[in-house]
């Protein structure tokens, strides 16, 4: 088929099913109503069922929203099996009087639409759905549809994959939760860093004390702990704990001002830390202070502080153990004594980076695919983010590839006031998709050119 027709003659009412998607305010946070969610899964269920899915299930765990599981069996016993991935919930729509629109009207933008979770990530389940539409539900591969409905919450789903490895075993898989580096720059996202978290505590005095009859010599708590995290960084900005990996960056990354847009860094401020951008945000190391309890400002008194706790957020690099980058920070902060006090270190949650094998047929595919989408060679990148279904599904099927690519883009405002996506990169992404299950079919056959 004419690839590029076909999906042009299919855009309006993948538009008009976008709109619809993305006006429900599918939200699976707590105190969030539960109706919208279930409205969102009934309607995607009912978009597969008219495309001619027949086998659609519905996975129920605990303390979490459903999921869409559906699958479409191989057209021979030589075609591979391609899972594909995306999730239907939403993150909160935040302050509405920082949008230029109801986050749940979508709203015409230059180019798109804009709406909370209109990118993330309803733009990739319609655009899974544009594929099999292409195909009249008769793709050239096995498929197995995974729509989660709780992920940006998070959910027990993520561990669930290894426990059902028949379920989601498959030949490749497509993770479409992100997108391009920038609009109309195909990007294949080869890396994710790990997360993890740290709390550390100070307690000096049993009570505040007057500082003008305590102070100089009465330990402050605040001024233990930032002396503490100023151990943190060196000179540079550059993370200053040992044995946390960092490597140089060979794929492509943001120039600065991109970046620093992006990041909406204000003028005359530097960026922290050396080296390429590549490598600090997605090869090397980062830790962030995200959280800290100590007196304000406002309700500030003469006093010697007695206590206070600051939350630190660790990203590391895609290949290193979990634990270990957590353990390595841990112990950095055990060691320190500042001015003679100890402190109080208490690892949190952790959870593992992933690094994809660019080398097999799925990501030759996918190379050609989206060459034939965007016109040009995919640029690869990784993320600071996480996505912990990553290693669960990885883990269910350890001989698939994994691809992660999608109609999102760097720009696109995800989790933030004002999100958009633009047509070009979900009509692209149908392409792609397209042609990555047709080109995949044809290498995947016995005797099929490598």
């Amino acid at each position: 088929m004419d690839t590029a027709a076909k999906v042009d003659a299919l855009m309006d009412g993948l538009r008009a099913d976008l709109e619809r998607l993305a006006a429900i305010p599918s939200v699976a946070f707590p105190g969030f109503p539960a109706e919208p969610v279930q409205e969102a899964h009934d309607l995607l269920v009912g978009m597969l069922r008219d495309i001619g899915v027949e086998r659609i299930e519905r996975i129920d765990l605990p303390g979490t929203a459903p999921v869409i599981f559906a699958e479409i069996p191989p057209p021979s016993p030589d075609a591979p099996t391609v899972l594909l991935y995306s999730h239907y919930d939403v993150q909160p729509p935040g302050d509405e009087k920082l949008w230029l629109s109801p986050p749940f009207e979508p709203t015409p933008v230059e180019g798109g639409l804009r709406a909370r979770g209109i990118a993330d990530d309803k733009s990739n389940v319609i655009a899974h759905l544009g594929m099999l539409r292409a195909y009249e539900g008769r793709p050239p591969v096995g498929v197995k549809i995974v729509f989660e409905g709780q992920e940006e919450y998070g959910s027990p789903f993520d561990d669930y994959p290894p426990s059902d490895p028949e379920r989601f075993a498959c030949d490749a898989m497509v993770i479409a939760d992100l997108g391009n580096l920038r609009p109309g720059t195909p990007t294949l996202t080869t890396g994710l860093r790990g997360a993890s978290e740290v709390v550390v505590e100070v307690r000096t005095l049993q009570e505040p004390r007057h500082s003008g009859e305590f102070g100089g010599a009465a330990p402050d708590a605040l001024l233990v702990l930032l002396t503490a995290l100023s151990t943190l960084h060196d000179v540079h900005g550059d993370v200053a704990v040992a044995g946390l990996r960092r490597e140089e960056w060979s794929g492509t990354t943001y120039t600065e001002e991109e970046f620093r847009d992006l990041a909406g860094v204000s003028d005359g401020v530097p960026l922290i830390g050396s080296g390429s951008l590549g490598e600090r945000l997605w090869s090397g190391p980062a830790i962030t202070v995200i959280g800290l309890d100590a007196p304000s400002v406002e309700h500030a008194a003469s006093a010697v502080v007695p206590y206070a706790r600051a939350k630190l957020n660790l990203r590391f690099h895609p290949r290193q153990d979990a634990k270990e980058a957590q353990r390595l920070l841990v112990e950095h902060l055990r060691a320190l004594r500042p001015f003679g006090v100890p402190l109080t270190v208490t690892p949190g949650d952790t959870g593992p980076g992933y690094e994809a094998s660019t080398g097999g047929p799925a990501y030759r595919a996918a190379r050609t695919a989206l060459r034939e989408a965007w016109g040009e060679d995919a640029s690869y990148v990784a993320t600071g983010g996480s996505i912990p279904l990553v290693n669960g599904l990885a883990r269910a099927a350890p001989g698939a590839e994994v691809l992660l690519f999608g109609a999102q883009d760097s720009m696109c405002n995800l989790h933030a006031p004002n999100e958009r996506v633009l047509f070009s990169e979900l009509r692209n992404t149908v392409v792609a998709m397209c042609a990555f299950v047709r080109e995949y079919a044809a290498d995947f056959r016995p005797g099929a050119a490598s």
